[in-house]
């Protein structure tokens, strides 16, 4: 018998969040913050052990949530989540048991939102501020039922930008254990799993700039897996009609770098992705002889720039 996602821990490698959930669709209305926030949720009810209590309830300091956001941004940010959140309505695939015994599984889709409630303290900014919520009864039997689940790292859904680079990084997350890596997806089921809004970035090009390219550049930049995608056509000016990812997990310096980057600040993130961020040097020339060869043996040695520029600070007028 599988084991059951509800039995499972949360550990160093993440909490586990159910297929059924990572899988779901209708999401292209929320953004990155609000998927960081789900994850956030959704985690404390799952460590909880009430996930499966009739009626449970939760509650959660204002402070916990605000990590999905930059530090300067403003709690209207976090109303606006709270109210994507409970306002959307989502598509649950998931695989119900025959009540009469008669006959077998049946693949069922349920249309549900994400949240019974959300009740807020008034005084947000407050220090013992919290958010109460409760869970959708109808999605009960299917946490309940999960037999297969992908662990996420909220500080890794916390450090993207891109809702699509979330969406990607719990799909490999889901697929992590299985014995292959190479998966395709028809281009229609790829859409509506990144919660790509319908009718938008139809053309090709565009759906690399706008989609897979910020995806890929920060799971590949932030997380611990690795991929590539290709974009599958029967021929070169044909529209695409599936798309094919392959993944690894990091290891060794790779992995490290991703989480050195995630610690750093949001700040100047993507050009740091991308490569595009130049290291501003004290011209030598400039420089008395002495000052300017201590320099030179500085950057030889691998000083940081900052010691540099405060040896130089405190040798020139």
């Amino acid at each position: 018998m599988l084991s059951r996602t509800v039995e499972q821990k949360t550990n160093y490698l993440g909490f586990p969040k159910p297929g059924e959930l990572i899988e779901m669709t209708g999401t292209h209305v929320l953004e990155a913050s609000d998927r960081a926030i789900l994850n956030i949720l959704y985690q404390h009810a799952h460590d909880s052990g009430k996930l499966l209590q009739e009626n449970a309830e939760w509650e959660i300091p204002l402070s916990t949530l605000r990590q999905a956001f930059s530090k300067h941004e403003s709690s209207d940010r976090l109303k606006d989540s709270l109210n994507r959140l409970m306002t959307v309505k989502v598509n649950v695939a998931y695989v119900a048991e025959s009540k009469d015994g008669l006959e077998g599984p049946e693949q069922r889709v349920v249309i549900t939102g994400l949240f019974d409630f959300f009740d807020v303290s008034a005084k947000e900014l407050a220090k013992r501020a919290t958010l109460r919520y409760g869970l959708p009864r109808k999605l009960a039997p299917i946490l309940e039922g999960s037999g297969r689940w992908g662990r996420i790292k909220a500080e890794i859904v916390c450090s993207m930008t891109s809702k699509y680079a979330i969406a990607l990084y719990e799909l490999l997350q889901l697929r992590a254990n299985l014995e292959r890596s190479v998966e395709t997806f028809p281009i229609g089921r790829f859409r509506e799993l990144l919660g790509v809004p319908p009718g938008t970035y139809g053309r090709g090009d565009n759906f690399q700039r706008k989609v897979l390219d910020p995806a890929v550049l920060e799971v590949n930049g932030l997380s611990d897996m690795s991929l590539q995608i290709e974009q599958e056509r029967i021929h070169s000016r044909a529209p695409i009609h599936a798309v094919t990812l392959a993944w690894w997990r990091k290891s060794g310096d790779e992995f490290r770098a991703a989480m050195q980057e995630r610690n750093r600040s949001k700040v100047g993130r993507m050009a740091r992705l991308r490569g595009q961020v130049e290291t501003a040097e004290v011209p030598s020339p400039s420089l008395p002889d002495k000052v300017a060869a201590t320099v030179d043996a500085m950057r030889s040695a691998g000083a940081p720039q900052t010691d540099i520029d405060a040896f130089v600070k405190s040798q020139v007028v």
